[in-house]
């Protein structure tokens, strides 16, 4: 049943539960006391963050189940969960951004990866942070809308969506699989969007829909931090690792993030050993370890610009 490890129950059983909150955080707005309402917008931004960044993420690298059928599920339940469809998560960032590693801009002025954090930066440097953080989250936001627009089609995949549609896989049926996929997932989010408003719609204007924009800002402080100062030209440092144990434990070995990127296939669970087998390489050039988890980088304060040239570094494991 489980494709590498039962250990992955936990990220199934946090995929239910967040589901299951979700909808009682709705139905209880309307009596919840003046602490409450805040104290559920914090809870429902922590939620969708932690799936995005930590069980979204592995499961778009290492699907949980033997059983196609099962994945295809829990990519619904969590597609619901994250307010987007968890199929096109796979192809935008297994397929491009670890294709490109957050590659500096080429010739033609722009980066393959197009969640590059040097994507709008100016003489080589990274986009500012507030830029990267809420323009990404807006970009998301914006394209969250337009898949509810989809509705007349049923949420196909349409032939002007010219920057998802390259990564869908040119063969059969492989590449019918994943559009219908991609098509589930966005009926999915689509339908729980109206669920939580016919529960409640007040919820879900002044809760919900804040929540969701503040876990999208969230979630891109760590991809910020997961590459700022790296090395974009040096495949054995072009992210950043933090090593703390109790992160680790937390967020299924979330922190090792330059061994994710050496082995983007490995389990969570196997990361360690990728930090083992490639030690020698690792620690034969300047990288950086940081002492907080990526969501917490700005504490970083000294922490090395790997990406400009001749710079020395520090921050060795």
């Amino acid at each position: 049943m489980w494709r590498h490890t039962p250990r992955d129950a936990l990220l199934l059983a946090f995929s239910v539960a967040q589901f299951a909150v979700t909808i009682l955080l709705a139905a209880g707005w309307d009596t919840a006391h003046a602490a409450g309402r805040p104290a559920a917008f914090v809870l429902l931004t922590a939620m969708t963050a932690y799936n995005i960044i930590v069980v979204s993420h592995l499961f778009t690298h290492a699907p949980w189940f033997t059983s196609h059928r099962l994945n295809a599920l829990v990519s619904v339940l969590n597609s619901a969960n994250i307010g987007q469809s968890v199929q096109a998560y796979h192809l935008t960032h297994v397929r491009n951004h670890h294709r490109f590693n957050n590659d500096a801009k080429g010739p033609d002025g722009t980066t393959r990866d197009t969640s590059s954090t040097y994507r709008d930066g100016v003489d080589g440097e990274h986009t500012p942070l507030l830029s990267y953080a809420l323009g990404g989250a807006l970009d998301s936001l914006a394209d969250r809308a337009r898949e509810t627009l989809y509705t007349t089609r049923l949420w196909r995949v349409g032939e002007r969506e010219t920057a998802l549609l390259p990564l869908v896989s040119r063969r059969e049926p492989r590449r019918t699989r994943e559009l219908r996929q991609v098509r589930a997932d966005r009926a999915a989010h689509c339908l729980s969007l109206a669920l939580f408003a016919a529960v409640s719609w007040q919820w879900t204007l002044f809760c919900y829909l804040p929540a969701f924009f503040t876990a999208l800002t969230v979630v891109n402080v760590q991809n910020y931090y997961r590459h700022y100062g790296a090395d974009p030209a040096d495949r054995a440092a072009d992210s950043v690792s933090h090593y703390g144990r109790l992160y680790n434990l937390l967020a299924f070995n979330d922190g090792y993030h330059q061994e994710h990127h050496l082995s983007p296939a490995t389990h969570w669970s196997g990361l360690p050993a990728v930090r083992e087998r490639h030690r020698a390489l690792l620690e034969s050039r300047p990288r950086i370890v940081s002492p907080v988890p990526a969501v917490l980088g700005f504490l970083h304060r000294r922490r090395p610009r790997l990406h400009h040239r001749g710079t020395s570094a520090g921050g060795t494991p």
